[in-house]
């Protein structure tokens, strides 16, 4: 009898042992979960907005949407302005398209260079970072061959 008592509280200690286990299994993983949101990089601007047309939309529209609508307005505006750039201007546009290029450089290569255990979106930031590094140095160095290319064109020929 005294030895079913005893199996009962070996047994019973064995349960509330797993169950410790498992909460402090559950306690580290809201911990890693905690670390991470606070390591997460602060919400922008435009995050901002789209959650603000989101509530006030009623949830109607999506985030993703106002961002997407943002991003197609700032290639018309884009498309627009270049176009309307005398063609005397187009040198130092290029120019001024060559700089921008290079924060783009700047942006990309911190993007890169982002810890991978750091969020759930570290990879995601490291293949967009390696593409718009890589677009951003093609058009770096292309615009510096049509400049180069451009210039030349006013040289005076050797005779």
């Amino acid at each position: 009898m005294s030895e079913t008592v005893s199996q009962n509280a070996v047994d019973q200690a064995r349960q509330a042992a797993e169950i410790a286990r498992q909460a402090a299994e559950n306690a580290e993983a809201a911990a890693r979960a905690a670390e991470a949101q606070l390591l997460a990089p602060p919400d922008g601007v435009v995050d901002g907005l789209a959650a603000a047309a989101h509530t006030a939309s009623g949830g109607m529209i999506d985030p993703f949407v106002f961002r997407l609508s943002i991003f197609v307005l700032a290639i018309f505006v884009g498309y627009y302005v270049v176009w309307s750039v005398t063609p005397a201007l187009h040198t130092p546009l290029m120019s001024v398209t060559n700089a921008i290029s290079s924060v783009i450089v700047v942006g990309a290569l911190l993007a890169v260079g982002i810890d991978l255990s750091a969020s759930d979106g570290a990879v995601w930031a490291r293949i967009f970072g390696f593409l718009a590094l890589v677009m951003a140095s093609v058009n770096i160095f292309g615009g510096f061959l049509v400049t180069s290319r451009m210039l030349s064109m006013y040289k005076k020929k050797q005779k």
